[in-house]
């Protein structure tokens, strides 16, 4: 039984939710695109706001680009300019940083639309969801560095590079080999997944719309007031 329960989480739920991640983002673009956004807040307790999303997101964009380049570049490619072992600390040290100013940033996040009524009103129940499962997702990520900094050896690390690229290559590995890891991990790992289900159907959709072209963009953006024109001084008046 705790090999079928393994191979459904570690072998097929991985694909129900890449495909999900992937069609429903399409779908939702196509027939819902006003809802496609973050849905600000920013007028009320704007400096809470402001801290908590900035710490956010500077940690949670060093995360994905880490767990990316971690889990999915090759043994033979890394290891011509550093060792696993190194490899490993590297992950903890950038990933213990990134983890924490993430934390505190969601945290202040959570706290301010939770305990403030008039954000809570504006709120959805798949916002505060989405904001509970990645604080929930930080928190078990932060859990492992303990288990990470008492491995002597990259083991797990290289178990859950092999995983996570042979899911992406369409050729799974036994879903066995992952039984014998730390319980933090498969639920952080199952959790993860969880988020690519939930994320067309959340505000996360926002990110597939992230301005990134302003950084290169040539000149100043052009703003117009919609008030009405004022009465030209040779015009009198009535």
């Amino acid at each position: 039984m705790r090999d079928v329960i393994f191979h459904i989480l570690f072998v097929w739920y991985p694909y129900v939710c890449l495909s999900a991640f992937v069609f429903g983002s399409i779908i939702r673009f196509d027939r819902e695109q006003y809802t496609w956004r973050a849905g600000s807040s920013q007028l009320l307790r704007r400096r809470q706001l402001t801290w908590g999303s900035n710490l956010f997101h500077v940690g949670i964009l060093f995360l994905l680009l880490g767990h990316t380049v971690g889990l999915l570049t090759p043994e033979f490619f890394y290891t011509k300019v550093m060792t696993a072992q190194q490899k490993q600390m590297l992950a903890i040290i950038a990933g213990g940083i990134a983890g924490t100013m993430c934390f505190i940033g969601l945290t202040m996040l959570l706290h301010r639309r939770l305990l403030d009524s008039r954000i809570r009103q504006t709120s959805t129940y798949m916002d505060l969801a989405i904001l509970i499962i990645l604080w929930v997702q930080l928190s078990l990520g932060l859990i492992t560095l303990p288990y990470s900094l008492s491995h002597e050896t990259p083991v797990v690390m290289q178990t859950l590079a092999h995983w996570a690229q042979g899911i992406l290559t369409v050729q799974p590995i036994d879903a066995k080999t992952l039984q014998g890891l730390d319980w933090p991990y498969l639920v952080h790992l199952v959790l993860g997944m969880t988020i690519f289900l939930v994320f067309p159907f959340s505000r996360l959709v926002h990110i597939w719309s992230a301005p990134v072209w302003y950084l290169g963009r040539r000149g100043y953006q052009v703003v117009r007031s919609r008030r009405p024109l004022s009465r030209p001084f040779d015009q009198p008046a009535e």
